[in-house]
């Protein structure tokens, strides 16, 4: 009997709503599922180096953003052993433009110690995923379920909106978060853990979606309370949500004929290890005096103010970045920690995207 027969056959039954669920879920997810890039075609056994490259970069990321990416990415590594001979700076690079760089440097740092240490094999279990670098209890499960059929559900963004709603979970996040993880788990299909997790994302990612969700084409709507209340479009329920103090500062875009000074940020910390142009400390206390004195020591030209400022909103704060600009003589030396790069090559850069705004500014009109 397939997925859809059982459960069409017990729909009806009050007593079998939660053990219809899991069939009623997979059989929508055998006609509609979504074509991803790193998703294996129905039948066939999932890459685990597919599966947690995919999951790194959907971290607070869309599914139309990272598509480009992981292309990117799987043509240059295709394997996790290629991606931890890489060097960090090539992975910054390909990486740059698609934020939060911390995950970049997790990624490198897990290929490499996959590589060394797990002889380019990942650790088929929630347990040991969670020993490398950058995998946390989200993503260890992720790929635990997607890749090794282990009987676990990960919970992403659009399954806990589905099960808050399915479930009317009415504490606010981040509170419900362990009542959401027990619910999801009622979802599994004990023989197709890593399809039901997927099943419940898709759903999320295309019914169940954050406004007007199509409840109409859900199947698990006739047994949806937050849909039989009416008010679905509330859940999940959410904790009001603290803004950081904006913060301000200045940056120096400096050209040295076609070429533009650069540096290089730490390794910790916000953007570690990303290319930026010079540039003062970020705070929400800004002193336009203060942020010009820590300028590049150079013999340059009269400092020019840009008209306007650049503005970034980070995770936890909004920042505002006024710019000035200057030119120098053609062999003024870089400053102790800082270089130039020609203009031409800024795309091979690991440019984040504030950097990118700054210095489109600065070399602007």
């Amino acid at each position: 009997m397939t997925l859809s027969g059982a459960a069409a056959r017990r729909k009806k039954s009050p007593d079998n709503v939660e053990a219809d669920r899991p069939a009623l879920l997979l059989a929508w997810y055998d006609r509609h599922r979504r074509q991803l890039p790193w998703r294996a075609l129905p039948g066939r056994t999932s890459d685990p180096y597919r599966v947690w490259l995919s999951e790194i970069m959907l971290q607070q990321t869309t599914v139309k953003a990272v598509g480009p990416y992981f292309e990117k990415f799987t043509a240059r590594w295709p394997t996790v052993a290629a991606l931890g001979a890489a060097s960090l700076d090539d992975v910054l690079r390909m990486w740059a433009g698609l934020g939060y760089y911390s995950r970049a440097r997790n990624l490198h740092a897990c290929a490499v110690t996959v590589l060394r240490e797990h002889d380019g094999a990942f650790p088929d279990t929630e347990e040991g995923l969670r020993t490398l670098p950058g995998v946390g209890p989200y993503t260890a499960a992720a790929i635990a379920a997607i890749a090794f059929s282990r009987q676990t559900m990960p919970v992403d963004g659009n399954i806990e909106r589905v099960v808050s709603r399915l479930f009317a979970v009415e504490e606010p996040l981040p509170k419900s978060k362990p009542q959401i993880q027990q619910l999801a788990a009622t979802l599994l299909w004990e023989s197709r853990a890593g399809d039901s997790a997927q099943a419940l994302m898709d759903l999320g990612a295309t019914i169940c979606t954050p406004k007007k969700p199509a409840c109409a084409l859900c199947p698990l709507n006739d047994n949806c309370a937050a849909r039989i209340r009416g008010d679905q479009e509330t859940f999940p329920r959410k904790a009001p949500k603290k803004t950081g103090a904006l913060r301000r500062g200045a940056a120096f875009v400096v050209t040295r004929g076609d070429e533009l000074l650069v540096r290089t940020r730490g390794e910790k910390g916000l953007l570690g290890g990303m290319t930026e142009v010079p540039n003062s400390e970020w705070l929400a206390g800004h002193d336009d005096k203060a942020a010009r004195a820590q300028a590049p020591a150079l013999n340059a030209s009269r400092w020019h103010r840009k008209a306007g400022v650049v503005t970034h909103v980070f995770t936890h704060f909004p920042l505002e970045l006024v710019v000035y600009t200057a030119s120098v003589a053609a062999r003024t030396r870089a400053p102790d920690g800082m270089r130039w790069v020609p203009v031409a090559t800024l795309k091979d850069e690991a440019l984040p995207n504030v950097m990118r705004k700054v210095i489109a500014h600065g070399l602007g009109d």
